[in-house]
């Protein structure tokens, strides 16, 4: 992958590596009930489990598992969300792509600008040939922004994972670098 982290930038965002210092914007974002919900997990209360967050992301990185980039608001310096790719396999040329975004920010194209970015860069730089994101069915919004940008949903996985103390369905898509825009 990559020796250090690359940093990315768009007409309002800066991605780049999250650091100590974010810790107090994921916070305001990971304890957002809305913003968790289709996360995984409930919402965050404390400030250690989002240092915990950071650290993992960055150790992701450094095992060439994962890379997460903080989505930085240009005019304001804040961190509003995240996004980046897990359980990436380089010998199958494919990641998982997730992401998250304060609701403040909700609808006003952020998220898509970002994606847009990373699916370029995932497929440019990173030699993917498949990008895949798991998303609950319930969650209308993830699911249409990544039909917009091109993802074909593949399935539903029935009980695929153990989220909020339950087994949850979630639905599988896909994009394929030669369906790329």
């Amino acid at each position: 992958m990559f020796t250090q982290y690359p940093s990315l930038e768009s007409n309002r965002l800066w991605l780049r590596q999250l650091v100590e210092s974010d810790v107090s914007d994921l916070f305001e974002i990971f304890s957002s009930d809305k913003v968790t919900e289709y996360y995984g997990m409930f919402p965050m209360n404390d400030i250690e489990p989002v240092e915990q967050m950071i650290n993992r992301f960055n150790q992701g990185f450094n095992e060439k598992r994962s890379i997460r980039w903080g989505l930085v608001e240009k005019s304001s310096g804040k961190v509003i969300g995240t996004c980046g790719y897990h359980n990436i396999s380089q010998e199958h040329y494919r990641a998982e792509i997730g992401y998250e975004l304060s609701e403040k920010y909700w609808n006003q194209g952020f998220m898509r600008e970002a994606l847009h970015k990373i699916i370029c860069f995932g497929f440019e730089q990173m030699n993917f040939n498949r990008i895949e994101a798991l998303v609950y069915p319930d969650n209308q919004s993830s699911r249409k922004a990544l039909e917009r940008l091109g993802f074909l949903e593949e399935g539903l996985l029935r009980e695929y994972m153990y989220f909020r103390d339950e087994m949850t369905d979630l639905c599988i898509y896909s994009l394929l670098k030669r369906n790329w825009r």
